[in-house]
């Protein structure tokens, strides 16, 4: 029987499959570009959702507005699980794309130049640390009862997260 290892696949490239010895990564696999594209797509969706979590959060704690759970709660939690589900789509691409964990495997952390650092260590864990600053913010509004204090945990931490998202996106990819 022929080892799936050795048979360059339809939705994945060959170094996709587990077991495999390779070292290099062919990114030109049908799954990977759609994973890519998700992922690159998806970033607009949660960029600006995150906008708006933030502007909302902060209109209501500076004009002392009630928190709505028709309005305020879905849209901070709507930000949260599209922050949340491009992480897990960034992972899938970070362990199955070249230029993510498999350039540090192969180059080392000294052979990596200042744009393939920032592809495969800075923007992966600054955005770890930004989406558990979201869920850090969503969790602790929870536990308010005043509104004003709801707004400010969302604004604050969602606010933070934003920040270090827009810090690390990979700009030259998005529009060079």
């Amino acid at each position: 029987m022929e080892d799936p290892a050795n048979r360059q696949g339809f939705l994945f490239p060959k170094s996709v499959f587990l077991g495999t010895k390779t070292k290099t990564m062919d990114n030109s696999g049908l799954a990977y570009q759609w994973i890519q594209a998700l992922h690159s797509y998806l970033a607009y969706f949660v960029l600006a959702m995150l906008i708006f979590a933030v502007a909302n959060a902060l209109m209501g704690w500076m004009g002392k507005k009630d928190f709505t759970m028709h309005k305020d709660l879905r849209i901070s939690l709507f930000a949260l699980i599209l922050s949340h589900i491009q992480l897990l789509v960034g992972l899938l691409l970070y362990f199955i794309s070249g230029s993510g964990f498999k350039a540090i495997q192969t180059l080392g952390m000294g052979g990596l130049n200042s744009a393939a650092r920032l592809l495969a260590v800075e923007h992966p864990f600054t955005n770890i640390i930004a989406i558990v600053l979201i869920t850090i913010g969503w969790s602790r509004h929870k536990k308010f009862m005043e509104s004003e204090k709801k707004f400010k945990s969302i604004a604050i931490f969602y606010g933070i997260g934003l920040v270090l998202i827009l810090s690390r996106i990979p700009w030259g990819q998005w529009f060079g």
